[in-house]
Order: structure tokens, then C-alpha cells, then sequence
């Protein structure tokens, strides 16, 4: 991968899909969200590095694997290609694709487990737990409802009763604290913050970090004790760092871990506790620096409901794609959906707003300035460099996504309103020059907007400047109109 070491640097990351199930729509907005923030910092002129990948390891995965009766490395394997292929189809810019049975990984993960244990935060006791599979979590009484896991409501609880190794999390409470509290803006949103913040103030407590070779084998071997292989968490945390190469390639590290501020994570907010505070306080642990910010989206609902196979409402993201367009799905990823808070999806609710917004809004409006363009003006217009609009830059480094999509569809709007009030292609006929003045403004204006959405909608964005620079009307409709349901 070529970077620049010219540019401020730029890293972000999602968190690893856990590739038990197939690719969904969340996945899919993750991966979106993402991508989008690091085509606007590139497009800033930032030197950026997307991160994505797969966690492999963990006691689910071993299970469906005995269920389908093939060894674990042959279904991750299947697995993680799925989610390679749905990266393709999303338009993903260039990735760094870490997989948690990489041998590397495998390495830097033994190797984070010794700084670790040299820092006095590992050491071995019997407990018993309430476990959610689900999760790959233990369950305090105070967390369950109805004495199940909330989030996975119909997994029983197991109890895990064995020798483990733990993590001394509770000696993080205070350097977590002082964390949030010099920084503001670590988690986003504000609301999240505030919410890790009083998980932390209650009290922490050491979390097991191994598990039983004998009942769970899949996993990365403990360093100096073959019976116990690491607890999914944390071998899947140390991914962020060992994509760069750690510990043994120290200039990539450098570059994109310190020089960089550290990563921007892209998490949901199932995953609140393991990436703000878990995973902090390995850092700290490892000697290391946190992370930059973490960034957590909401859950994706159908209809109020959460998406599930039983109830028949789950959306596959592939389907949506082959049926309207990797730039129709990031579209109503990035506009529709609440950008931290649940968003809901129904069929229909997708073909209104891509009927509405991108067939009759943007793709009329480009076919409408091109046409005059093409019909009234000698050739190609001369675009020049502007500055960055305010109100974009500003809620993009917000991560305020959805702000910055209105705003580029209240400019749409404000263009389709200018072409009514003034009529140019009437206008033409009776005073040339004036319509010609009209229309060469509005052929800017377009680019502009193209310009700003070429981190959300990257097809449609880069064939309308492509129009704009070859003074040419679209051969086909950028979006056509859908009557049909998925």
C-alpha cells in the first residue's frame, strides 16, 4: 500500500465481523460509515488507512463448525470470504484486511499477553460464571433480564466453572476515568460517554481472558501454557494493532498509531464495553497509547423490531446491491438511517427514499443541468478550486454523517428550486446571455455537489463529474426509478 509520508496521517478501523453468521445489514453499515469518513479525510488530503477483517476464534465459531462437520480453519475460511465479497460490492476504497487466524496476528496477540503479564495485570484463579455465548461475555446478575442476557434472549446462560487466566481490569478504574474526562470527545456520541463513564464509576472487575483447551481448543495458544488458549476479546482487540505490522514493524506503528493520534474505531453499541474500556486498559496495560476516539453506531430495526431469520425480516445486503446499487444502499446508510441512534429499514421505506431522493432528486436534477448545459452552452465548463463548504467539514469531523447528507440534499433542492423560479430553458429563447450565466452557475453548483458526495455516493459522484468535464448528457438515467419491492 502506497501512503505519503507528506500527509497527516489517518487510521480507522471497524470492529472485526465475528463470522459465526452470514454478512447483514449492520455489517454492512459499519462497513459504509467507515469507508465514508476515510474517503472524506482522503479527500481533505489526509494520507488514510481503512482498517476491517474477521475475528475467527471463540467458542461460536467451534461449535458451528462441529455442527457442520468441518474443521474451524476450513469454515473461517469460507467465512471470511463472504465478507470479502461484500466489501467488493459495497465500493470499499482500499482496505487493510486483518484475519484473526493470521499467523502474525497470532504472534502479536501472544506477544500483548506477555507486556501484559510483565506489567503484573495476568494471573491464573477458579471462578464460575454466568455466560452468554451470544455475546462471548459473562453476565452480572444486575446486567440480566428476566435472568437472560438482553441482547440474546433466546441463548441460555451457561455456567463456565474452571481454572482461567484473568485480566486486572479493576486496577484501571481511575487512569479509565481520568481518560474520559481529559477527552471529552473519546466516545461518540456524548450519550455513549456518558454511559461507559457510570459503567466505569461502579466498579470493575477482572475479567477472564483463557479458556480450557480441553472444552474450547479453537482459539491462540497462551504463551507457556498449552492448556489454555485465549479468550476471544482478547485476542480479537489486539487486531488494531497488529494489522500495522506490531510489534515488530515499529515505523508502521509509529506512523499510524502515534504520529496518527491513534485509531478512530467504528463500533456498535453492543460492543461499547469491550472497545472503550476493555480494550483501554489493555492498551494501558501493554504500554501503549488508547486509542483515538470510538465512534458507535445504533442497532438496525425493520419495522420496530430487530431483524431476525424467525421473524422473516432479516435484509441481505448483497440482494440490495444486485437489485439498485452499491451508491443506493450507502445512500440510505448515510441519510436514513439515525446516525448513533437505531434506524429502521423496511422494504418499502428503502424504495421510497431511493425513488424519492436519488431517482427523481439527484438523478433528475443531473439529467435536467446537463441537458441545458449541453444544449446552450459551446463546451465543457471551467470549474474552479473552492474552498471546503463550512457546514460539511464540520459535522463530517463530527462523524455527524447524516447532517452532512442533508445538507447536501438541501443544496439539490436549492438547485431544482433556482432552475423553477428563473427558467433558464425558457429564458434561453429571450435573453441568451443571462440564461447561459444561469445554467454555467448551476453546472458549478452541481460539481460541488458531486464533489461532496464523492465520499457517500462514490459511482454516481465520480460519473457526474465526469459528465460535467466531458459537457455531456447521461446515456442512462444515474438511478432508475423502481416500482417493485424487494
Amino acid at each position: 500500500m502506497n501512503h505519503s509520508l507528506s500527509k497527516v496521517p489517518f487510521y480507522i478501523t471497524t470492529t472485526l465481523p465475528y463470522v459465526n453468521a452470514e454478512p447483514h445489514l449492520g455489517h454492512a453499515m459499519e462497513f459504509i460509515r467507515a469507508d465514508s469518513i476515510a474517503r472524506y479525510r482522503a479527500l481533505i488530503g489526509e494520507d488514510v488507512l481503512l482498517n476491517t477483517g474477521t475475528d475467527e476464534h471463540g467458542l461460536k465459531i467451534y461449535r458451528k463448525a462441529l455442527e457442520l462437520h468441518i474443521e474451524p480453519q476450513t469454515y473461517v475460511d469460507q467465512s471470511s470470504e463472504k465478507f470479502r465479497q461484500l466489501l467488493k460490492a459495497l465500493t470499499m476504497r482500499e482496505v487493510n484486511f486483518i484475519r484473526t487466524t493470521d499467523p502474525h496476528h497470532v504472534l502479536a496477540a501472544q506477544e500483548f499477553w506477555r507486556r501484559c503479564a510483565l506489567a503484573g495485570d495476568i494471573y491464573k484463579k477458579n471462578y464460575k460464571i454466568k455466560y452468554c455465548v451470544g455475546c462471548e461475555l459473562e453476565k452480572s446478575e444486575s446486567e440480566l433480564v428476566d435472568g437472560g442476557c438482553p441482547l440474546h434472549p433466546t441463548t441460555s446462560l451457561e455456567i463456565i466453572e474452571e481454572e482461567n487466566y484473568f485480566f486486572r481490569f479493576s486496577k484501571y478504574q481511575k487512569p479509565l476515568l481520568d481518560l474520559y474526562r481529559q477527552r471529552q470527545e473519546f466516545v461518540i456520541p456524548s450519550s455513549r460517554l456518558h454511559e461507559i463513564t457510570a459503567f466505569v464509576e461502579r466498579g470493575l472487575e477482572d475479567f477472564s481472558i483463557s479458556r480450557l483447551v480441553e472444552k474450547m481448543p479453537w482459539g491462540v495458544p497462551v504463551p507457556d501454557d498449552s492448556r489454555h488458549v485465549m479468550y476471544v476479546w482478547f485476542d480479537a482487540l489486539v487486531s488494531y494493532i497488529s494489522t500495522l505490522g506490531w510489534p515488530h514493524n515499529t515505523n508502521n506503528f509509529e506512523r499510524w498509531w502515534v504520529e496518527s493520534g491513534g485509531v478512530v474505531q467504528y463500533a456498535g453499541k453492543d460492543n461499547l464495553r469491550q472497545q472503550s474500556a476493555m480494550w483501554q486498559a489493555m492498551l494501558m496495560s501493554a504500554g501503549l497509547p488508547p486509542s483515538k476516539q470510538i465512534i458507535i453506531n445504533g442497532f438496525i430495526t425493520s419495522g420496530g423490531q430487530k431483524m431476525s431469520k424467525s421473524l422473516g425480516n432479516v435484509a441481505d445486503p448483497l440482494d440490495l446491491v444486485r437489485e439498485f446499487g452499491s451508491d443506493a444502499l450507502r445512500y440510505f446508510v448515510c441519510r436514513e438511517l439515525a446516525t448513533f441512534e437505531d434506524g429502521d429499514f423496511t422494504p418499502d421505506k428503502f424504495i421510497h427514499a431511493y425513488n424519492a431522493n436519488l431517482a427523481n432528486g439527484l438523478g433528475n436534477l443531473v439529467s435536467r443541468i446537463m441537458k441545458m448545459a449541453v444544449l446552450s452552452l459551446g463546451g465543457a465548463v471551467s470549474i474552479k478550486k473552492r474552498e471546503w463548504d463550512a457546514e460539511y467539514t464540520r459535522s463530517l469531523d463530527r462523524f455527524e454523517i447524516g447532517k452532512a447528507m442533508d445538507h447536501i440534499w438541501a443544496k439539490i433542492t436549492a438547485l431544482d428550486q433556482t432552475i423553477q423560479q428563473e427558467a433558464p430553458f425558457k429564458l434561453i429563447k429571450t435573453e441568451p446571455e443571462k440564461a447561459k450565466s444561469i445554467i454555467a452557475d448551476l453546472v458549478v453548483e452541481l460539481h460541488a455537489i458531486a464533489t461532496m458526495l464523492l465520499p457517500f455516493l462514490p459511482t454516481a459522484s465520480q460519473s457526474i463529474i465526469s459528465l460535467i468535464r466531458e459537457h455531456t448528457t447521461p446515456v442512462t438515467p444515474l438511478f432508475s426509478r423502481k416500482e417493485i419491492t424487494v
